[in-house]
């Protein structure tokens, strides 16, 4: 039977809800749906709705043998049986590509999911190579998984989802990760789906706008909840759009309007000179040499203001950030301390010791769970504020302002790793602010800081980084949220084809210099 002749799967959830392991509370409740074969559904609702959450229930990931464990209730059946039982139906992209990755090799990783399906090995690669064509895959097939960006690794995911052929396509946010071109070239792909495959799709994404026209039902979730709303997009925008705006669903011609402090400008506190950047060595004997991402960085950080790189997937961006936060030595040339930073220490910030970088420069790292440390999200956020010598009162005020600002208080005792994928990035945000402005590093260096976000959450990140920098801190920002640039961006780098090149005439003045 060809792919376009099987029919796409059937959801029926009936009084269905979800409790996950150690949480009090329920993450849904008294879901009532019915998709039918074929159908494509747009799942909104705001931060901690349990989009994700469903999905992961439609994939076969809840339940004692699944990777998320707690207490369900209800009915849910994918072609009328639980959906573990239904090897092959489903295939998840999840928030986070680096779980989804297995193999060493592209090609290897694409074939992994085919292969374990049983498909016919004559089909395995002519369908690897098509997935790989279908997401504007840069690379062949041999090239190391381990050498790719966020964004290429979420192309890599969804190419492999692809390969699989589905009959149920869920989808958690398939394109946050990536450069507006390969965004836009995903989007043509689901376009494409329903003639060529018939599978039935569950879509999750903050930016409706771009994905509005692609589905052809919008689900909406409360938090703790069930179906608050469901129908065609357009009456589901028309009747319930402010509602859903005022609870922080991102819906079209509603965008948030943050009011960020204003940036008061100041010294160079780190300047980067003829910095060559290079990919880290590979283990193992196949491993691909370094290449050099990066050449002939003239850089120069100001206080007072917001930078953020631009850029493709696999430009540099995340290597520039990681070296500008001292955490990586560039391959030629040094990031140097300047003016109040170089008081502190004059050497290279790659030599700093520990202990006086954290104190001068924080770091929110594209991946969340790299600085989590501790066991509960309370104690992630007064981590930070006690190791820089704060008063008890000073911390729990500093800490209940956060957790209540950012949607946190209901999380405040549970284990950060068990949080969604936007209130990871949220907490992870949040440390980097919970030393309050009298401890606050000097710079202040960030990965997508507002990824997952809903319109409230989104709004008050920006609204903390604003406050942050009309204190004199320096931030550098790495994203591909073009809201965030306009409400926050100072000065912009575009960060393409080995080179870091000036977007902003204020930087000439004293920021990013990239040479031709």
């Amino acid at each position: 039977m060809a792919d376009h002749d099987r029919p796409g799967a059937r959801i029926e959830l009936s009084g269905w809800g979800w409790r996950h392991a150690g949480r009090e509370s329920p993450a849904l409740r008294g879901v009532d749906l019915v998709v039918e074969p074929g159908e494509r559904v747009l799942l909104l609702g705001p931060s901690g709705a349990g989009k994700s959450t469903l999905l992961h229930a439609l994939a076969g990931l809840t339940g004692e043998e699944g990777a998320l464990t707690g207490d369900e209730e209800g009915v849910l059946l994918v072609d009328g049986r639980p959906p573990r039982r239904g090897r092959g139906t489903a295939g998840l992209v999840g928030q986070d590509p680096e779980a989804q990755l297995v193999m060493a090799r592209a090609g290897d990783d694409v074939a992994f999911g085919p292969e374990n399906l049983g498909v016919d090995p004559a089909q395995i690669w002519p369908r690897v190579t098509e997935a790989l064509a279908d997401v504007g895959f840069p690379y062949g097939l041999r090239h190391p998984t381990a050498a790719l960006s966020g964004g290429e690794k979420q192309r890599l995911a969804i190419a492999g989802v692809l390969a699989m052929r589905p009959r149920l396509l869920l989808l958690d946010e398939p394109t946050a990760n990536l450069d507006p071109a390969g965004a836009a070239l995903v989007r043509e792909v689901l376009a494409r789906l329903p003639a060529r495959t018939g599978a039935t799709m569950v879509l999750v994404e903050h930016r409706v706008a771009d994905v509005v026209d692609l589905v052809d039902r919008v689900v909406v979730l409360e938090p703790g909840g069930g179906v608050v709303a469901d129908g065609d997009p357009r009456t589901v925008f028309a009747d319930h759009g402010r509602a859903l705006a005022e609870q922080g669903v991102w819906v079209p011609g509603h965008d948030p309007a943050p009011r960020p402090d204003p940036a008061p400008g100041g010294e160079v506190l780190l300047e980067a000179s003829g910095v060559a950047l290079r990919t880290p060595r590979g283990a193992g004997t196949r491993a691909a040499p370094p290449r050099t991402v990066l050449e002939g960085v003239d850089a120069g950080v100001r206080a007072g203001t917001a930078t953020a790189l631009t850029g493709p997937n696999g430009a540099g961006k995340s290597t520039l950030l990681t070296a500008l936060a001292g955490l990586s030595r560039p391959y030629r040339g040094a990031v140097l301390p300047a003016g109040p930073l170089a008081r502190a220490d004059r050497r290279p910030l790659a030599r700093w010791p520990a202990r006086r970088l954290v104190r001068h420069v924080g770091t929110v790292f594209q991946h969340a769970e790299d600085q989590f440390v501790t066991g509960t999200v309370r104690d992630e956020l007064r981590f930070a504020p006690r190791r820089a010598g704060a008063g008890e009162t000073e911390t729990e005020a500093r800490v209940d302002e956060l957790l209540e600002r950012l949607g946190l208080t209901r999380l405040a005792d549970v284990h950060p790793y068990t949080l969604s994928g936007g209130e990871k990035r949220r907490l992870s945000v949040a440390t980097a602010l919970s030393s309050g402005p009298s401890h606050a590093p000097d710079v202040l260096v960030l990965d997508e800081p507002t990824f997952g976000q809903d319109t409230r959450t989104w709004t008050e990140l920006v609204e903390l980084l604003g406050a942050l920098r009309s204190q004199g801190c320096a931030i550098v920002l790495a994203t591909h949220d073009d809201l965030l640039l306009r409400h926050l961006a100072d000065d912009r780098v575009h960060v393409a084809g080995g080179r870091a090149l000036v977007e902003s005439p204020a930087l000439v003045r004293g920021g990013f210099r990239g040479r031709p």
